[in-house]
């Protein structure tokens, strides 16, 4: 009897060939809200669980390895995350444990794609919760997951890691220019640019809260990005709409007034600008055809694809008007056409919402008033919360 043992011994586990690498991790917080952020090699799935004894939030990602330059770190910001560290939990596993000061709950969850020089990354939302509340999620998950953590796809409610077979919609909300490029400027040196970033904050907010969407913004602070940045973005990770929010300003003082913008039916093709470098016609109807087919089919289909992306943004721009026109002052015929580059993207519905003008007294008094920024960002998140309702109705 010789080897018996060596053999019997059960083989060490091996990651998954194929799995990323989790490459940094960062807590950002403040008395109201908390951010965790991974950054990925790749995207791939994830899940979370609420734990208690002490409380914490364990989130896991699909990872075969993780090169974190800190993986533990003591949270300085006051708010609900004291500390969080990173640790293998498996071969095919990365955990970040978030050790909580305070009960809380996840708000939204979602991964988005790598663009440009951006690795993918997992975006965790945090708010906090109320004792019961954060005893009910440790309940649940402790049912869900049997003790252990499980690892799902999609996106997360509000709570645990109970994740709905269907991801939510995915908005993506884009506060144009940023950075060196400020926009449209008032006499007073107030900057379109920081005026729709204010905004497009309080509507993530509002979309967030309604727990129908996930929402991510093309950007959080006074970065610039380009024009085709902003489309790449929506386009690597499928958002389901795309709103870019900006706020002109005329030579005319007298105009003034919200509208919303969808692209000109006429206007000069530029999809190859939308374009990546490395992308061609087939691979924007991936998925729908054959990448082998005849181009003029492929240019067929292209245009079925820009017919319909128009008529669901035209769609949007009208539930968008219809929720504003109660309570905000908007343009003579408010739904609007024209080539705006952002709005090209061939297979995400897009539109352009101008929230006014800051060449005219009245329309800059409402944009710097916190009433009015609230009942218009309520009205937008309405219009698109009912444009989402139209496409259940039509299935």
């Amino acid at each position: 009897m010789t080897g018996a043992t060596g053999q019997d011994a059960a083989a060490p586990e091996v990651a998954p060939i194929g799995l990323p690498n989790v490459m940094d991790a960062r807590v950002t917080q403040t008395r109201d809200r908390a951010r965790l952020v991974i950054d990925l090699a790749d995207k791939t799935e994830f899940a979370l669980v609420s734990l208690s004894e002490p409380d914490r939030l364990a989130i896991d990602v699909r990872a075969a390895t993780s090169t974190v330059p800190e993986p533990n770190v003591e949270v300085t910001d006051e708010g609900v995350i004291a500390q969080y560290q990173l640790e293998q939990a498996g071969p095919d596993r990365v955990r970040t444990t978030l050790m909580l000061s305070a009960p809380a709950q996840v708000q939204q969850a979602y991964v988005l794609a790598a663009f440009e020089d951006q690795p993918a990354r997992l975006v965790v939302d945090i708010i906090p919760a109320t004792a019961e509340e954060f005893a009910a999620n440790v309940a649940k998950d402790f049912e869900a997951s049997g003790a252990a953590v499980p690892v799902a796809d999609a996106s997360t409610p509000a709570g645990g890691s109970e994740l709905p077979i269907a991801t939510r919609p995915l908005v993506v909300i884009d506060p144009g220019h940023g950075g060196i490029d400020s926009g449209a400027e008032a006499p007073g040196g107030i900057k379109e640019k920081d005026i729709v970033l204010a905004f497009a904050l309080k509507l993530q907010q509002l979309l967030i809260a309604s727990g129908r969407f996930d929402v991510a913004l093309t950007r959080e602070d006074d970065s610039y990005l380009r024009l085709e940045e902003r489309v790449a973005l929506a386009r690597a990770n499928k958002a389901d709409i795309f709103l870019s929010i900006h706020a002109d300003s005329f030579q005319q003082p007298e105009i003034r007034g919200a509208s919303v913008y969808t692209r000109d039916e006429n206007a000069t093709d530029v999809l190859d600008k939308v374009l990546a470098d490395s992308e061609n016609k087939s691979d924007v109807i991936a998925g729908f055809a054959m990448p082998r087919m005849a181009p003029e089919v492929v240019d067929i289909l292209l245009d079925l694809m820009r017919r319909e992306m128009r008529h669901q943004s035209y769609t949007l721009a009208r539930s968008i008007v219809h929720q504003l026109e109660p309570s905000v002052a908007l343009r003579r015929f408010p739904v609007r056409q024209a080539d705006f580059f952002v709005l090209q993207a061939p297979d995400v519905p897009s539109v352009l919402v101008e929230l006014g003008f800051l060449s005219n007294a009245d329309d800059m008094a409402n944009l710097l008033q916190g009433d009015w920024q609230g009942r218009t960002a309520d009205a937008l998140a309405r219009g698109i919360s009912t444009y989402f309702d139209g496409l259940g109705a039509d299935e």
